[in-house]
């Protein structure tokens, strides 16, 4: 992985000293001012055109470190401004895949690339995700050419047994080498979002656990940053489940993704059309050549209706063919896209599990916290029962304080009667109040 990436990172510009002798450092310009000393130039002039450092791996598992500049890139991949800015680590956008005329753009997590049928062009990182990306990409390349070299010597070997052997054809397999990168993308985008949802599992239960038995402000506001992460975690695996299910319902894009398809019915026409124009210079059995430049008026309409009927029949059986090739192909695209959505869902659902499990603790907090206010209310019922029946003695005290005299304050004991009744009816009172909460059952007693 160090040799990758030193091998990966981006050559050091050379600086406006050691372009040019140390006289003409020093020499003076047309204007007579001197010129900057010490100053990179190169590196202004890369900065002004936009230069970005890109990794290129090619069908044979090549890597190269290039520097391209946006309008290069436009014109190399035949690819819009708007698509080059998914690409922009600068701006934050969400997870897309779009299949173009000659790319297939790629901005999945940490993996931004643009896909063609000859290479892949990675944005230059130092990010291990972005190095294992090339790294697990260069694998496949050579592990599929040594299987291809193997699957010949194979097939060679049935074809000398047996002829009409139906094993002849390549693997059904096989994927055609934008497949394969897409495929190493979606896989690296799914495991780094499956790895921080274990990650959060691991930290999020026992936290929950713990504050199930212990309601503090720290677990609170740890659980709080747990949620808000679980929620940003949940729509970034959701934007790529959506994005991963917006292309499996759609063959348009699906077809339009297959780029080697398209580079070989490309490559096909081409040589059809020379062997049409070949086809047409042959010379008819009057010794004109069908396709010198003859007048209109002697020209034999024969040949005009032979070239239209041979170009319609040619396009019929492209179309045709094109279109059949374009179903197998949508299949085993469909079916390696079905198989990291599984994927994805899977992750999708484990966050959706997390989230209901943090909901559940949520509502268990509430109502332990509801149990508790209860308990306080009726504390507080008991003691305002309590308190009215205290206010008893306070009446009969203010009563007989009030300065008048009467014969029953010069009778022995009259103080313990007076206390003695208070406190029974007190009582009576307090037990009144109790039955009556326990028949309204305001109080489990």
């Amino acid at each position: 992985m160090s040799d990758l990436k030193e091998r990966l990172l981006p050559p050091r510009p050379a600086s406006a000293i050691n372009l040019r002798g140390g006289d003409s450092a020093s020499r003076p310009s047309a204007s007579g001012r001197q010129p900057l000393l010490g100053v990179d130039v190169t590196g202004l002039k890369k900065r002004g055109q936009g230069l970005k450092s890109w990794i290129r791996v090619d069908t044979f598992a090549n890597t190269q470190v290039i520097e391209v500049d946006k309008f290069s890139m436009m014109r190399r991949c035949d690819l819009p401004a708007r698509d080059l800015r998914l690409l922009d680590p600068l701006f934050v956008y969400p997870s897309t895949i779009l299949g173009r005329e000659r790319a297939i753009v790629v901005n999945l997590e940490q993996i931004r690339c643009i896909i063609t049928a000859d290479e892949v062009l990675l944005l230059n990182s130092l990010d291990n995700y972005v190095l294992r990306y090339v790294v697990e990409l260069q694998q496949r390349l050579k592990a599929s050419a040594v299987g291809e070299v193997w699957n010949q010597d194979s097939n060679e070997l049935i074809r000398r047994r047996n002829r009409d052997s139906v094993f002849q054809n390549s693997s059904p397999d096989y994927l055609p080498f934008e497949f394969r990168a897409l495929e190493i993308a979606l896989e690296a985008a799914c495991t780094f979002l499956d790895s921080q949802a274990s990650e959060l599992e691991i930290e999020a239960y026992p936290l929950l656990d713990e504050l199930t038995s212990k309601i503090s402000t720290l677990n609170l506001e740890r659980v709080r940053r747990l949620k808000s992460r679980l929620v940003a975690l949940t729509r970034r695996v959701q934007k790529v489940r959506d994005e991963i299910e917006q292309l499996m319902d759609d063959d348009g894009d699906m077809a339009e993704m297959y780029l080697t398809e398209k580079k070989k019915r490309m490559e096909g026409s081409l040589n059809g059309g020379g062997d049409h124009h070949s086809l047409l210079g042959y010379r008819s059995n009057d010794g004109l050549s069908l396709s010198a430049p003859v007048s209109p008026v002697s020209s034999p309409p024969d040949s005009r209706r032979l070239e239209k009927s041979l170009s319609i029949a040619r396009s019929r059986h492209d179309s045709a063919r094109s279109s059949e090739s374009s179903t197998e192909n949508i299949e085993e695209l469909e079916m390696l896209l079905e198989a990291y959505f599984v994927v994805i869902d899977s992750t999708l659902n484990k966050l959706t599990s997390l989230k209901e499990y943090i909901d559940d603790t949520e509502d268990f907090i509430n109502i332990q916290l509801d149990n508790v206010r209860n308990q306080l209310i009726q504390f507080e019922l008991l003691l305002t029962t309590a308190t009215f029946v205290v206010a008893i003695f306070g009446v009969v005290a203010g009563i007989f304080g009030m300065n008048f005299e009467i014969d029953f304050f010069q009778e022995r004991g009259a103080f313990k009667w007076v206390l003695s009744i208070t406190g029974v009816c007190g009582v009576l009172v307090f037990l009144a109040f109790l039955w009556f909460y326990k028949r309204r059952r305001l109080m489990p007693l």
